[in-house]
């Protein structure tokens, strides 16, 4: 019987098959059949727990006798275990009659005299014997035979083997878990924690005792990090060593060679690293698995049991030693076909070969990119540049591959250092300096959020990329992308006009396809109908890795450009296409930015269902890569906005891991100025909602792309109405329908006509706002867009209650608008309709005069108020919005509190989650 072993604590079901067969032996009234059961695996891997837990609690009525190496164990008072009334020596067989259980540990230690005992006795068993032998198999005298060579299990006796094999990813993530809890245990640490522990249990113990006593707060270091850092845990060291030690010196260096080379490796392998040749590699290795430093891995090739244990023969080996040892590695995997560069750059730098570490580097890091694994070739090259002084040019070719992988890659500080550096570099070729200062540029502008900065460096990197056509079509078009602020439309037109051209002049299919991409974004959140051919044309089957992830990026950005005009179902189908590409073409950012886009769709088209989860946990993924972050900051405030919860809408967007709103993404600075404005206009608060709409205004006015106003533009015109200055908002909307005019922007002509409505509606035209509203409405549930369907037709309904229209059928299209709000979980849109169908509601449905008792339980009006209260705001503001009075709001909350049974309005969130539940 073979199985992984169970956890501490825990019984999975070879372990319970185990300890019922153990209780079936010592049954006195059961049929006489000893029971051998032999407990078998390697240092480590918890054969005294298991014993343990198979042994304990059985009947007092057992004679139990416990050894460990054959040598009693007493308890701390020196006298015999509790469960069991007698005890003998390995000499003093047990009695003849009743239960036995005899538990011998670390048999693979025991003196001949024990074993040969152990041995009489189970040649001729008594009835109801149970006996129970846990060994190292690697440290058996006689390799399978656990007695020695006189191993022999007579008929009468039933003989079960269970073999302790190393722990899997799952056991190791459960085992993780207890001790570090689930949140810290990331998919990245438990692989770790599995790679370097080989399994191995109390390997793995040690290091989460380690982990377990580091302090979050000391380092700011991720567990993984921390990791790294452990080294070999002492016991294991102790024991590799001691191993060690026992190989006959001439032996040793088949040893030192395996953990060198730090792989499961053939015979040959490590002799040739070993430097053995024939007869003495043979005994070498053999005398090194009797010691049982190194074990077979399969399929004819021997290593050790954990990285770990490899890491503490190297540090104990001499640094001659080891240099010369690295050498030979480092020949060997060179002469392998494919060559694993970044291992032999490692080997190389050990044994104090720079100018082979540095070719092996460069060779590992082109491998990378050619594979779309531009993260590995980031991190390699990074880490290679930090490691001393390069020579100048070697240096420069190392900068321009780590620029060139880093813009399709993550976000990271250390290449942003590494790159102004090199550009600051006077002696730099011109050419050179342009190709790493455009790379730059693209890394400020999109991973760092520093837009102005990197449109500098682009600019730059224009004129010294002069003659050289390929890098300088991507500076050219880089700098034709619009979402960033600044320039206007016209300029991004002129840019990438240019850049078409140069991409054309170069003949490189990278380039046209990169500025193609760009072309399509440019022309696509101007609401260019033409636009849509080009991204059918963009190469998703391209042979070269660099046009399938150029074309990858083009994906997502035109369904991000789709989402902002409002064409949901296309964007849909782009970015399952786009992120798909991503991901198999390793255009890591281009993935996260579908992801992002992802949100906002989820967001427009009414998907809420779990999306402030999903907005929090890509916002903590996207980290400290603001543009990224940007989508999922947005959502979140716009959905607390709905919900009434102001204090976290003011944080997700304004807050200081925001977005700057100057320098962020227009597109996204709109929108979230349009959530400001209505939450300023909620304070009542028309000064800031009239300062907010005119700065937001101008800098959309400054871009030039009327398609970003949908979010805007009806929050600014109300803003600015309600601060006395008709003509200006008259011109706003004026402009707005001007700049979409021609324009393929669905979304922005349904906020056109809601900004229509709302216009008419403040300068009296009450009958002209109500069929603005309407349309408005409808186009809204044509794309869909749900949330802002309801909030229009409710303002239709608002309008038709002020001319006396039937008011059956408009409280009718409240309530229905109400339950749309329901649906969202846009609390506080809910609360404002039925305080408006309240107010309006026809004499006749109104409830009988006196006060219904709802005894400990919420009266509708409280559990209305309570929610807003639950949800930070204050009793004005909740008065505000229902059309109550501060006093009765006040009497309101009182009561929520008391027959809810909670002190504080922050604990009300969770009283009223549990009563609904």
């Amino acid at each position: 019987m073979t199985a992984n072993p169970d956890l501490p604590g825990t019984a999975g079901d070879a372990e319970v098959t185990l300890r019922r067969r153990l209780e079936a032996a010592l049954a006195p009234d059961a049929p006489a059949r000893p029971l051998l059961l032999l407990v078998e695996g390697a240092a480590g891997t918890g054969k005294s727990r298991l014993v343990h837990r198979l042994t304990d609690d059985l009947p007092t009525t057992v004679h139990r006798t416990t050894h460990t190496a054959l040598t009693p164990r007493t308890t701390p008072d020196g006298l015999p275990p509790r469960t069991g009334p007698t005890r003998t020596t390995p000499d003093g067989p047990p009695p003849r009659t009743g239960p036995v259980l005899l538990i011998a540990e670390d048999v693979h230690r025991a003196r001949a005299a024990d074993v040969a005992s152990l041995s009489r006795l189970l040649a001729d068993p008594p009835p109801h014997l149970a006996c129970v032998l846990s060994y190292r198999p690697e440290e058996l005298a006689a390799p399978g035979l656990v007695l020695g060579p006189g191993t022999e299990f007579p008929a009468t006796l039933t003989v079960v083997r269970h073999v302790l094999a190393p722990l899997d990813v799952t056991a190791v993530r459960t085992t993780a878990e207890a001790v570090l809890g689930a949140d810290r245990c990331t998919a990245d640490l438990v692989d770790r924690l599995h790679r370097v522990s080989g399994g191995v249990a109390q390997t793995l113990t040690d290091l989460l005792d380690e982990l377990a006593a580091w302090s979050p707060s000391a380092t700011g270091e991720p567990l993984p990090v921390v990791l790294d850092r452990l080294g070999t845990p002492p016991r294991l060291e102790a024991l590799v060593l001691r191993r060690t030690a026992a190989v006959p010196e001439e032996h040793r260096p088949i040893v030192s060679a395996a953990a060198v080379l730090d792989e499961p490796a053939t015979s040959r392998d490590l002799a040739a690293v070993a430097g053995l040749t024939g007869r003495a590699a043979h005994d070498a290795l053999a005398a090194a698995l009797r010691a049982a430093v190194l074990e077979e891995r399969g399929d004819g090739r021997y290593g050790f049991t954990s990285p770990l244990a490899a890491a503490a023969v190297r540090a104990a080996a001499t640094g001659p030693d080891r240099e010369v040892l690295h050498r030979r590695s480092g020949r060997l995997l060179a002469a392998r076909q494919p060559v694993e560069w970044e291992r032999v750059a490692a080997h190389r730098l050990a044994c104090g070969d720079e100018r082979g570490w540095l070719h092996a580097v460069e060779r590992a890091a082109e491998r990378f990119e050619e594979a779309g694994q531009q993260q590995r070739a980031v991190s390699l090259l990074e880490s290679s540049l930090a490691t001393g002084p390069v020579p100048g040019q070697a240096r420069s070719r190392l900068a321009t591959l780590l620029a060139r992988c880093a813009v399709v890659g993550l976000r990271s500080d250390e290449t942003l250092q590494v790159l102004r550096h090199i550009v600051a570099d006077s002696g730099l070729p011109a050419g050179v300096r342009g190709e790493i200062r455009l790379d730059l540029g693209l890394l400020q502008c999109n991973q760092m959020g520093q837009v102005t900065e990197g449109r500098a460096e682009l600019t730059r990197a224009v004129g010294e990329l002069e003659g050289r056509p390929v890098p300088q079509a991507r500076a050219m078009s880089a700098l034709a992308m619009p979402y960033g602020p600044g320039p206007s439309l016209t300029e991004h037109v002129v840019w990438i006009e240019r850049a078409v051209a140069v991409a054309e002049e170069s003949g490189d299919p990278v380039v046209q396809t990169a500025v193609a991409a760009n072309r399509v974004s440019v022309l696509l959140n101007t609401g260019d109908p033409a636009a849509w051919e080009l991204v059918e044309r963009l190469p998703r089957d391209s042979r070269l890795v660099g046009c399938r992830q150029q074309t990858a990026r083009g994906l997502c950005n035109a369904a991000d450009a789709a989402v902002w005009l409002g064409h949901y179902e296309k964007a849909r189908t782009l970015l399952a296409e786009g992120v798909a590409l991503a991901a198999r073409s390793g255009a890591a950012y281009a993935e996260r930015t579908g992801r992002g886009c992802t949100l906002v769709l989820d967001w427009a088209t009414g998907a809420w269902a779990g999306l402030a989860d999903r907005a929090r946990a890509f916002a903590d993924e996207a980290g400290d890569m603001p543009y990224l972050a940007s989508d999922a900051r947005m959502v979140l405030g716009l959905l607390a906005l709905s919900r009434g919860e102001w204090a976290d809408t003011v944080t997700h967007l304004t807050g200081p891991e925001a977005a700057d709103l100057d320098t962020g993404p227009v597109p996204v600075s709109a929108t979230v100025s349009g959530a400001l404005i209505r939450l300023a206009l909620a304070h009542d608060d028309l000064a800031g909602a009239a300062t907010e709409a005119t700065v937001a205004w101008k800098r959309l006015r400054n871009k030039g792309i009327w398609s970003w106003a949908a979010e805007l533009a009806p929050w600014a015109v109300e803003a600015t109405l309600r601060a006395g200055e008709e003509a200006t908002a008259a011109a706003m909307a004026d402009e707005f329908a001007a700049g979409l005019e021609g324009r393929d922007a669905p979304s922005a002509e349904a906020a056109l006509a809601w900004t229509r409505g709302i216009l008419a509606e403040r300068t009296g035209k009450t009958a002209e706002a109500v069929d603005f509203y309407e349309t408005s409405a409808a186009a809204y549930r044509g794309l869909p867009r749900p949330y802002h369907q309801a909030l229009t037709a409710a303002a239709a309904a608002r309008c038709r209650l002020s001319l006396e229209d039937d008011s059956g059928t408009v409280v009718t299209e409240l309530t229905r608008c109400a339950t749309v709000f329901d649906t969202l979980g846009a609390t506080w849109d809910a609360a404002r309709i039925r305080a408006d169908l309240r107010h309006h509601q026809p004499a006749a449905e109104r409830r009988p005069p006196g006060r219904p008792r709802y005894g400990d339980l919420l009266s509708p009006r409280e559990a209305e108020v309570a929610e807003l209260a639950a949800a930070g705001m204050s009793n004005r503001e909740i008065a505000t919005t229902l059309h109550l009075s501060p006093r009765t709001v006040e009497q309101h909350v009182a009561r929520a509190l008391q027959k809810t049974g909670v002190h504080s309005r922050q604990q009300l969130a969770d009283a009223l989650e549990a009563a609904s539940s």
